[in-house]
């Protein structure tokens, strides 16, 4: 059975009960008699296995042609004069 959280607006008590969903819903409070309000809370999340890790559902890369630079040094002329010794 799924747990809800109730807040009293008289004595600012928080506290989790377990009913069923379509249960009565609780009204008033168990320590002050104040008047409850369901919260919301943040879902319980439990990992089991023996992990999770980027390349359990990875997607294959596309292969990537190496990137030429967009201006390229001109190249150096040979030396075509001859030295003489």
């Amino acid at each position: 059975m799924p747990l809800y959280d109730y807040k009293c607006a008289k004595c600012k008590k928080v506290f989790e009960v377990e009913h069923k969903p379509k249960g009565m819903p609780m009204k008033f409070c168990p320590s002050c008699g104040g008047e409850l309000k369901r919260v919301f809370s943040s879902a319980g999340i439990v990992f089991k296995g023996s992990g999770f890790y980027v390349t359990d559902h990875k997607k294959p890369e596309a292969k990537k042609e190496p990137t030429k630079p967009a201006n390229p040094e001109p190249s150096k002329p040979a030396d075509t004069k001859a030295s003489k010794s």
